[in-house]
């Protein structure tokens, strides 16, 4: 029994891989959701997600850097991009996110089908096109969080709505389970949102993002929002 997930907001290609996952590559189970966000929901909700598929294009994934997260979270799913952008820089941001393999689009059904194949297989799948592809200056990935400090948001870490509302909570004291119950996601898709928001501030704890949000402008409107 295999279990996969695929992440896309195009709705005819879930199909198209859903299809490919079951009669080609064994599974017996397909969940397909259209955003970032119903994707971590859904890993969250089942533990026995073997596979993960990641559009770079959909709602809520405003950096292949985000994918960190999703393979920090849930280390036991082997996680790939497929994606239409052959981008050096996303290619290149996804791989350093730790994800398992950078699939295109644009390859035929078979290659395609071998590739998630070697991903699955527990290989590493880089697209040949990175050789072909030159580096340009905007492909440049952006400084490694790891040198922000808490005043200095990370710009290529955007928080999307959903995480500036867990921080709006995290600044009003809400505990873990609070800001589950409010948002109505599960106590592991908080922790998920946490991860991403310290590491947009470039904190380690739950203190230092608040102190930190509280220093920038958007904590500032959070704070006018609690009171």
């Amino acid at each position: 029994m295999r279990t996969g997930l695929i992440a896309d907001d195009d709705t005819y290609f879930r199909m198209a891989m859903s299809a490919i996952l079951t009669r080609q590559l064994g599974f017996s189970r397909i969940m397909e959701v259209g955003s970032l966000t119903e994707a971590l929901d859904c890993l969250d909700q089942n533990a026995d997600v073997s596979a993960a598929l990641f559009d770079l294009s959909m709602p809520g994934m405003t950096t292949p850097a985000n994918l960190r997260i999703v393979r920090e979270n849930f280390p036991n799913a082997r996680v790939a991009v497929v994606s239409g952008s052959q981008s050096r820089r996303d290619i290149l941001q996804s791989l350093e996110a730790g994800v398992h393999g950078y699939v295109p689009k644009s390859l035929g059904v078979a290659e395609l089908t071998g590739a998630l194949r070697t991903v699955l297989d527990g290989s590493l799948y880089v697209p040949s096109m990175l050789a072909d592809v030159e580096a340009s200056p905007e492909d440049q990935p952006p400084a490694s969080p790891d040198h922000a400090g808490p005043d200095t948001a990370d710009p290529g870490h955007l928080l999307t709505r959903r995480q500036q509302e867990v921080l709006d909570l995290l600044i009003r004291g809400k505990s873990n389970k609070e800001i589950a119950l409010a948002l109505k996601l599960g106590e592991g898709t908080v922790k998920v949102h946490l991860a991403a928001i310290f590491r947009h501030f470039g904190v380690a704890n739950r203190a230092a993002a608040a102190v930190a949000a509280t220093r920038s402008s958007m904590g500032a409107q959070h704070l006018v929002r609690a009171h």
